[in-house]
């Protein structure tokens, strides 16, 4: 069976395909009847589902997080479209191809990370070096960095994105940091590859992207520096304000307190990082929002509630002169 995606729904189709179940719901109708509501979900984006008769004996056939093979037909409510779902049954992980259900980047993963290890090469400091290595010698470290996302939501949504997003960062920081005096730019690369990597703790991202209980209750920006002093800690002599200075760049990277930061850029590295970490997440966020909707003919997107604007769209995603 070819699997349909949910990109590829149109009003009124009846579909056979494989779903993941990101949400559920057993609730009820105004008038008392038991009815399921569901948000399923693959690479391409997610839909709603609804199964309106016998919703109780087909909630004891499947959990959240399962893959569940549907019948359905395509309808349209206020504007979005749904499934209606008349059978479905519960799939293994051997029925599927797991590369349908969680995007992914678009660029070689092993080649970003050779070239993450190539510029951390460039790092003189020697402790700063040791700290390096004993993250590359991590191999659940390394694993995991390779195929985490940058976030739930905005930027970088996808297997990958972590590493995609450091590497950026990363290769902004060679470009800019020159520019100015006074910069240390074996400890501000440094803060740059590390600055996220709580991220790996605080989401998961084995069928849907969501946050794990640290991830809700401490945060990636606690994790980014518990896991950063914990290798400090292997590492003999390392100097204290040295440990100090990296820890502030990872802690104030949000820059704001109003954006979940400890602390606010006090030192010029921390100051750089901060705002080359938001470039790079915003562009990404516009270049998706742009992405998802470039056929489209509009010149500008749908209202994009995080960002809180509508965005322009570059001249080649505008309409097409007729003339």
């Amino acid at each position: 069976m070819e699997k349909i995606f949910v990109n590829q729904l149109k009003k009124g189709q009846t579909v056979e395909s494989i779903f993941l179940v990101a949400e559920k719901v057993l609730t009820k109708t105004k008038a008392g009847n038991p009815y399921l509501s569901l948000r399923l979900s693959d690479r391409t984006g997610e839909v709603e589902g609804r199964i309106w008769e016998n919703a109780a004996d087909f909630s004891r056939l499947f959990d959240k997080d399962d893959f569940i093979k549907v019948r359905a037909e395509v309808d349209e409510f206020q504007g979005t479209l749904q499934l209606r779902i008349l059978k479905l049954k519960k799939c293994g992980e051997s029925e599927v191809l797991l590369d349908d259900f969680l995007p992914k980047t678009s660029q070689n993963i092993e080649k970003m990370f050779a070239e993450l290890k190539s510029i951390a090469a460039s790092v003189q400091q020697p402790f700063l070096q040791q700290l390096l290595k004993a993250f590359w010698e991590d191999e659940d470290f390394v694993k995991k960095i390779k195929l985490a996302p940058a976030a739930k939501a905005v930027h970088h949504v996808y297997l990958g994105g972590l590493l995609e997003h450091t590497l950026s960062v990363v290769e902004l920081i060679l470009l800019i940091a020159p520019r100015y005096k006074g910069i240390n730019q074996d400890l501000l690369l440094t803060g740059g590859i590390l600055h996220d990597i709580g991220k790996i703790a605080e989401l998961s991202f084995e069928r849907t992207f969501d946050y794990t209980d640290p991830g809700r209750l401490v945060g990636h920006v606690i994790l980014t520096v518990e896991m950063i002093d914990g290798k400090i800690q292997t590492i003999r002599e390392f100097p204290e304000d040295l440990a100090m200075l990296l820890k502030h760049i990872a802690l104030s990277h949000h820059g704001e307190y109003a954006f979940g930061s400890p602390k606010r850029p006090q030192t010029l590295e921390a100051l750089l990082l901060h705002h080359l970490d938001d470039l790079d997440a915003k562009v990404n966020g516009f270049l998706t929002w742009i992405e998802k909707e470039k056929d489209d003919p509009s010149r500008w997107t749908s209202y994009h509630k995080l960002f809180d604007r509508f965005i322009f769209k570059p001249e080649d995603q505008g309409p097409k002169n007729e003339d």
